[in-house]
């Protein structure tokens, strides 16, 4: 009988964790959404977005998984969903997207950012973000050993510097991240502000990923513009965006990308390697969706969290928490300088054991250092549980 060799230990230098896993923690977000089930607080902390599915685009999904439709799809979607989302695309910025070619249905807008950047990006390569950035962006990055490079907006209202931003280019940079409207501050980048994104673009051969997936939160008459419009850049432009907020349905992870045709073919293998395919009965349901929801659900989307956006801000008031308000996306900064603790996560978990309302350290969005005294709340929540959230709130 053969001898067989005793295991070797652990401390074997083989046997470890990847040079990146020793540096990664769970995000913030879940971290909050755990304590907060835990405890069964009321959870503004997680975009979970629980408003009710529209129901053409829930009762398509239904029909579909009935319908036998859960195999495997195309490896960029089915026709029907690539076909409404390039009509989507026309009807809302008259830009023009072949659904054969170029356009691919991920899974999740995440999903999306995730194949752009590794069929687009190498290792080593710096892409710029603006800070307040949402912490998966630059996480993305960081896994696929790319480097963030944060440009600091100025607050309140987070305008753009563009000097800033130029001097932050150097001959590693790739490409330049922006979310609009955005995620955590609610900024929506005026016209101005995106032509100067586009000109370092254009002056630099620099790609732009655009994370759109808020684009029909906006508030006040305030417009999205999507800077695959302006002139020069839809060539260079990855527009990602998703159905997760419009239509309630962040389970899903149905989001999708469009991009020229000469990088979907890359971002297609990608997607396909690491995701195989966005979940099959859902994408019709969410073709369901735009095809048959009339322009007035998206208005009316705006108006109605215009009015939780109300809510929430003079609940935060009452309560102390000074709140800058947002022009987009379903999320309030507040100061928290008010609570115990000396850091943003203290504090956050110190609001959670008071009042049962979670939310999400303002740590989280900014460098080393910063939003040690801002939290993050997401009112994209039902009305019984806003307003209970609302009440507990100013209990402070």
């Amino acid at each position: 009988m053969p001898t067989i060799a005793a295991p070797a230990s652990t401390s074997s230098k083989r046997l470890a964790l990847s040079a990146l896993a020793p540096g990664t923690v769970q995000s913030e977000i879940r971290a909050m959404s755990v304590a907060c089930e835990q405890m069964g607080g009321i959870n503004l902390a997680q975009g979970v977005c629980d408003t009710p599915v529209p129901p053409p685009v829930e009762e398509a999904a239904i029909k579909a998984i009935r319908d036998g439709h859960n195999i495997y799809t195309r490896l960029d979607g089915i026709g029907r969903l690539r076909t409404a989302i390039a009509a989507k695309q026309k009807r809302d910025y008259g830009l023009e997207y072949d659904p054969e070619t170029e356009v691919l249905v991920a899974s999740g807008a995440t999903g999306g950012l995730h194949a752009a950047c590794m069929a687009l990006l190498n290792p080593g390569d710096e892409v710029i973000l603006f800070e307040p950035f949402y912490g998966y962006h630059t996480a993305t990055l960081r896994s696929l050993r790319m480097n963030p490079v944060l440009v600091p907006l100025d607050a309140p209202d987070w305008i753009l510097v563009a000097d800033r931003l130029r001097k932050a280019v150097t001959a590693k940079t790739r490409a330049i991240v922006v979310n609009t409207p955005a995620n955590p501050s609610g900024k929506i980048f005026t016209r101005a502000e995106l032509e100067a994104v586009a000109e370092v673009c254009l002056e630099h051969d620099l790609f732009l990923f655009t994370d759109e997936i808020y684009e029909y939160f906006v508030y006040d008459g305030a417009q999205h513009i999507s800077a695959a419009t302006l002139p020069g850049m839809r060539e260079r432009t990855i527009v990602i965006s998703g159905f997760s907020k419009t239509f309630s349905v962040t389970g899903w992870r149905l989001g999708y990308v469009t991009a020229d045709k000469k990088w979907m073919g890359a971002m297609s293998y990608f997607h396909d390697l690491t995701y195989v395919c966005a979940p099959s009965a859902f994408q019709h349901g969410a073709a369901a969706g735009l095809e048959q929801l009339p322009q007035s659900f998206y208005t009316e989307l705006a108006t109605a969290h215009q009015d939780k956006r109300a809510r929430i801000l003079a609940a935060l008031t009452d309560a102390g928490l000074t709140p800058s308000t947002p022009a987009g996306a379903y999320y309030v900064l507040a100061d928290a300088s008010k609570l115990q603790g000396t850091t943003s996560a203290e504090k956050a978990r110190n609001l959670l054991a008071a009042t049962g309302v979670a939310s999400v350290a303002g740590s989280a969005f900014f460098r080393s250092g910063g939003g040690e005294n801002l939290l993050r709340f997401c009112f994209a929540k039902i009305d019984d549980d806003l307003n209970e959230a609302c009440a507990r709130l100013r209990k402070l």
